[in-house]
């Protein structure tokens, strides 16, 4: 017990009944024993509160894993069911084309394409001036 040999827990023993006389000594031990007891308990209840704590976190991370997968799935539902949207959509869409086709006549000039651009380079050097020489 606690890496006491009998010789250490008699001469423990010898010493109490001195101090305490052998009528207070059975009160004594049983006063010891319910710290232990109670020490115990202590110890047992705090390791089942950390048990309890990390299960807790292992069931947090889940419920908000199951809440992202519910909300995107509601997203996707709305987006389904989204007829008013839909039909506004496609209304518009159709406006576009009718309106776009009355305007459009056989004698629209085309747009050509463009040449590209040769890019220009980019540097911090002074530009010289050029002089212009008019020859008169």
């Amino acid at each position: 017990m606690f890496g006491m040999g009998f010789t250490e827990i008699l001469i423990i023993a010898v010493i109490a009944i001195l101090f305490m006389g052998p009528d207070k000594l059975p009160g004594a031990m049983v006063e010891i024993a319910k710290f232990f007891r109670t020490v115990k308990k202590t110890v047992g209840s705090v390791k089942d509160s950390l048990e309890e704590e990390m299960n807790m976190s292992e069931i947090k991370q889940e419920a908000l894993a199951y809440k992202k997968e519910l909300l995107s799935a509601s997203d996707k539902l709305k987006k389904v069911t989204d007829v008013k949207g839909a039909i506004a959509s496609g209304l518009s869409d159709l406006n576009e084309d009718v309106l776009g086709d009355d305007n459009l006549t056989s004698e629209t000039p085309k747009e050509t394409p463009k040449a590209p651009q040769k890019p220009e380079k980019v540097t911090f050097e002074k530009k010289t001036k050029k002089e212009d020489s008019k020859d008169v």
